[in-house]
């Protein structure tokens, strides 16, 4: 890439600060400018061409990297964790911030993240969605159980079932302040489960479309690998062809952590870089191997219509998943060390179906 002009912005809700290095002169100055999109772009159209753009990702998104790259101006998004910083420098301000990154753009040492598609973005909003309100239903549940619980109530069986909701529905109270808690407290666990109810069913319809059925329909011939998990898989990762079966586990922060110098080799726990909602994914899916290999209904309608070729890599990864469980237990592992080492190596089978070219 040879650009005449490198500007690093350091984008807010409510300013963006410049910074403009010339590439011939090695001139900086700094300006304040509109948080919006036109003004960004028409200040960037007015700098010597060609120019090019970086600034870090945040809340702000990725509309103005695609409106650049519309453009022509070749935009840089950046992972703010991975951008190197003195251990010394201790004054952070905007505009160190925004000439730090136009220094490292002209230089090329920009660690670049991937810029989602608007259909890729707007799918993994709604999966989002769907997992803030799972943990809305988990806080509900336990504001009504421990509500309950100082009232000497304890359910005996299976909690969140019909029968457990009728008994819910059965009990009255004699004072009128912890009748109106409990009221309040179990319309927010009904009102919560609807809202995911209603979420569960936008992603089963957005799921069998297009571009994700395909790659949704070969990740739910694994185990543990629901609608919900392939999709929410799918549009976190993105492009699966930027990685290989055995870089996508570090990617996603499922490798163990190393700190060796000379002969000395130290690891630790695993990095918990890159994604964490697809972390939790796999780790989740990673339990349903435990337990022995049984093909069961649900998993049979799932591979239904996928090709032979499909249902064989998945059959052999999902035989391969609970041998690599029966070995660690074997071994007296903890569980959930176990299952992290079994997420690691589904992420590669996982990656190994969703690349997998479609029958012509």
């Amino acid at each position: 890439m040879f650009e005449r002009t490198y500007a690093g912005l350091d984008v807010h809700a409510r300013s963006v600060m410049a910074s403009v290095i010339d590439g011939e002169s090695g001139e900086i100055r700094t300006v304040r400018l509109v948080p919006q999109t036109d003004a960004v772009l028409a200040w960037v159209g007015s700098l010597p061409g060609p120019a090019a753009v970086a600034y870090e990702a945040g809340p702000t998104g990725f509309g103005l990297a695609r409106a650049l790259t519309t453009a022509g101006i070749r935009c840089v998004v950046v992972a703010p964790s991975k951008v190197e910083r003195p251990p010394g420098d201790r004054v952070k301000t905007d505009r160190r911030d925004a000439e730090r990154l136009a220094r490292l753009l002209r230089i090329g040492e920009l660690p670049e993240v991937r810029v989602p598609s608007q259909a890729e973005e707007a799918a993994r909003d709604l999966v989002r969605a769907r997992e803030d309100v799972r943990g809305d239903l988990m806080r509900a549940r336990h504001r009504l159980s421990k509500l309950l619980l100082r009232q000497d109530l304890l359910w005996q069986g299976t909690a969140w079932t019909q029968e457990h909701e009728r008994w819910l529905r059965s009990l009255t109270f004699e004072h009128l302040g912890v009748r109106l808690a409990f009221e309040e407290a179990f319309d927010a666990v009904l009102t919560t489960h609807a809202r995911r109810g209603r979420l569960d069913k936008a992603i089963e319809e957005l799921a069998a479309t297009d571009p994700f059925a395909p790659v949704v329909g070969r990740l739910r011939c694994l185990r543990g690998v629901s609608t919900l998990t392939a999709l929410g898989l799918s549009v976190e990762v993105g492009d699966w062809q930027r990685f290989t079966g055995s870089t996508i586990g570090s990617c996603l922060g499922l490798v163990p952590s190393e700190d060796s110098s000379g002969s000395r080799r130290m690891q630790g726990p695993i990095t918990k870089t890159g994604n964490s909602h697809a972390r939790r994914l796999l780790v989740e899916a990673a339990w349903h191997h435990r337990r022995p290999y049984r093909v069961s209904r649900e998993l049979i309608r799932r591979r239904d219509g996928q090709p032979p070729a499909v249902r064989d890599r998945a059959e052999r990864g999902n035989r391969r998943l609970h041998h690599r469980w029966r070995r660690l237990d074997a071994r007296g592992k903890r569980a959930t060390i176990s299952a992290v080492a079994v997420a690691r190596e589904l992420a590669g089978w996982c990656w190994s179906l969703a690349v997998m070219s479609e029958p012509s």
